[in-house]
C-alpha cells in the first residue's frame, strides 16, 4: 500500500509504530501535490511552511513521548471559504482575491490544536454557489478519477484533494449537498452534519440557515474521527448547539440486526438514472440481508424542495453578499463617485453569482415576499415535519447521494438549471437540518463512483456512521473511499 493510500487510522498506526514520521508524510504529499495538481486543480494556496512545521512539532511531541491527538500529524485539507489567520481565504471570488483575515475559523484552531497539518486550501465554486468547481473566478478543478469530468462542487477541490492523495482528510461545506455530491462523484466518504452540529464561526456565509462545516475522508471512520475534533458548542455562532457531543468513533459498529431502514420512494424517480438506481438498491439489499428491517416510506413534499430551496438559498445569499460592496469588505474598485465605485466593485463577481444575487433580491420584495419566499419558508418547515414523522418509525433513509456519476466538464455551466438538478438528492437533508452522508457503492458504466446517501434524524450522526459503517464492512472492507475503484481502469497515481 502506497503512503498516500492510507487513512486516517492506518497512517496513525504507522506514525504510533515509528515507520515513519509525520515529517515524512508530509514531505510525501506535498511532493505529490506539486506532481498531480497542475492537472487537477485542487489547491488554490499550498501551505507547506506551516504543515511541515505542524508535522515536526508533532514528530517532537511523540519522541518525547507525550501523549498527542489522534489526528496529530496527519495532514489535511481546506476548503477556501473557512477563514484561516495569515492565510489568503478567496470563497473562489475576485472579490475576495488577495484578503488574508486576521482570525481562524473555529474548526481551524481546533484543529491546530489537535495537531493536524494543514497543506493548504482547496478550490471551490465562487462563495460555493455551484456543483461543479466550474465557476471558481481562479481555475477549474477536474475529477482524479476522468480529468474530463468534473468532481463535482461546490467542495471539489477538497473532494479531489483527497480522492488523488493529496490529503487524508479534507473540510469541506455544504449548502445544498456540497460536501456529499463531491463525494459521490469522485468515490470517498463526505458528510453534512446536523445543522449546529459544527461552530460555523469563520465560515463565509452564502444561505447562513443552511450551510455547514463537515469532513470527508476515505473511510467512514475517517469522517468520524474529523466530526470529533471539529463538532461541539461553541459560544462565538449562536446557532452552534450548547450541549457536548459524543464519540464519534464508538460508533463504529458493524451491526445491522436491529437497524430499521427507510427507503423514502420519491428520490427514486424519473431523474435519477437507472444505474444510479439499482447501484443503491443493491446496497440496501445487502443490509437487509444483514438482518436489518426495510421498509418503504414516503416524504411527499420533497418533490418541492429544489423549488424551496432555490428561493431560501438565493434571499439569504444576496442579504449575505450585499456586504462585499468595496466599502465595508472586498477589493474596493476605484472610481470618480461612490455608487461607480460599487457597481465597478460588485463587476467582479461571476455570473453565477450575480444570477443568485438579482433571484435572492427579488423573491425578498415587499411586493412578492408573500408569493415567493413565504411560502417556501412554509413548505420547508412541512418538509420538516414529514422527515420528523418518517424518524418515528425508522432510524436512517438510504437514498441516491447524485442523480448521475460526475457529468462532462462544461456541460452544465451552459444550463444552469439542469446544474441545480445536480442536487435534487442532497437539498432537502440541508433544509430540514439533518446530517446526511455519502459513500461509494458502486461504479457506473462509465467507470466512475456511485454513492448512496444515508440520512438521520437531527443530532443522530452516531446512528447514521453505524449504518455507514455496517455497509462498508459488508461491501469495501478496506475502506469505502479507496477501494471502489479495486479492478477497475481507473488511476491517480500519476507521479
Amino acid at each position: 500500500m502506497e503512503l498516500h493510500d492510507l487513512t486516517i487510522r492506518e497512517l496513525r498506526a504507522r506514525l504510533e509504530a515509528r515507520d515513519v514520521s509525520s515529517a515524512e508524510v508530509t514531505e510525501h504529499i506535498l511532493r505529490r501535490i506539486e506532481a498531480l495538481d497542475k492537472q487537477l486543480g485542487a489547491y488554490l494556496t499550498v501551505t507547506a511552511d506551516a504543515a511541515l512545521a505542524a508535522a515536526k512539532a508533532a514528530d517532537d511531541a511523540r519522541a518525547r513521548g507525550e501523549a498527542v491527538h489522534p489526528l496529530a500529524g496527519i495532514p489535511g485539507s481546506l476548503k477556501d471559504n473557512i477563514c484561516t489567520c495569515g492565510v489568503r481565504t478567496t470563497a473562489g471570488s475576485r472579490v475576495l482575491e488577495n484578503w488574508v483575515p486576521p482570525y481562524d475559523a473555529t474548526v481551524v484552531e481546533r484543529l491546530k490544536a489537535a495537531g493536524a497539518p494543514i497543506l493548504g486550501k482547496t478550490n471551490l465554486d465562487e462563495f460555493a454557489m455551484g456543483s461543479s468547481t466550474e465557476t471558481s473566478a481562479f481555475q477549474t478543478t477536474r475529477n482524479p478519477w476522468n480529468r474530463e469530468r468534473v468532481p463535482g462542487g461546490s467542495s471539489g477541490g477538497a473532494a479531489a484533494s483527497v480522492a488523488a492523495g493529496m490529503a487524508y482528510w479534507a473540510l469541506g461545506s455544504d449548502t445544498g449537498g456540497s460536501i456529499r455530491q463531491p463525494a459521490a462523484f469522485c468515490g470517498v466518504v463526505g458528510m453534512k452534519p446536523t445543522y449546529g452540529l459544527i461552530s460555523r464561526y469563520g465560515l463565509i456565509a452564502m444561505a447562513s440557515s443552511l450551510d455547514q462545516i463537515g469532513p470527508i475522508g476515505r473511510e467512514v471512520a475517517d469522517v468520524a474521527e474529523l466530526l470529533n475534533v471539529v463538532a461541539g458548542p461553541d459560544p462565538k455562532d449562536s446557532t452552534c448547539f450548547p450541549e457536548p457531543v459524543p464519540d464519534y468513533t464508538a460508533a463504529l459498529r458493524a451491526e445491522a440486526k436491529g437497524l430499521r431502514i427507510g427507503v423514502p420512494k420519491e428520490f427514486f424517480g424519473a431523474g435519477v438514472a437507472a444505474e444510479v438506481q439499482e447501484a443503491v438498491k443493491k446496497a440496501i439489499k445487502a443490509m437487509e440481508d444483514a438482518g436489518a428491517e426495510v421498509r418503504e416510506v414516503s416524504l411527499p413534499h420533497v418533490d418541492y424542495a429544489l423549488s424551496v430551496y432555490a428561493i431560501v438559498m438565493a434571499a439569504e445569499a444576496s442579504s449575505n453578499l450585499a456586504r462585499f460592496d468595496g466599502v465595508r469588505y472586498g477589493v474596493r474598485v476605484e472610481a470618480p463617485d461612490l455608487p461607480t465605485q460599487m457597481a465597478r466593485t460588485r463587476a467582479l463577481f461571476g455570473e453565477e453569482v450575480k444570477r443568485r444575487i438579482v433571484l435572492g433580491t427579488y423573491v425578498r420584495g415587499k411586493k412578492v415576499l408573500d408569493k415567493y419566499y413565504l411560502p417556501a419558508a412554509k413548505v420547508r418547515t412541512i418538509l420538516t415535519r414529514e422527515f420528523a414523522a418518517v424518524f418515528r418509525d425508522v432510524d436512517v433513509l438510504m437514498t441516491p447521494a447524485t442523480p448521475t456519476t460526475a457529468f462532462e466538464l462544461g456541460r452544465k455551466a451552459r444550463s444552469p438549471l439542469e446544474a441545480y438538478t445536480a442536487d435534487i438528492c442532497t437539498l432537502p437533508a440541508n433544509l430540514a437540518g439533518l446530517p446526511a452522508l455519502a459513500m461509494p457503492c458502486g461504479v457506473g458504466a462509465d467507470g466512475l463512483p456511485i454513492a448512496l446517501q444515508i440520512i438521520g434524524p437531527a443530532f443522530g450522526e452516531a446512528k447514521v456512521l453505524q449504518a455507514a459503517y455496517t455497509y462498508e464492512q459488508l461491501a469495501w472492507p478496506t475502506g469505502a473511499g479507496r477501494a471502489w475503484r479495486a479492478g477497475k481502469e481507473v488511476d491517480v497515481d500519476v507521479r
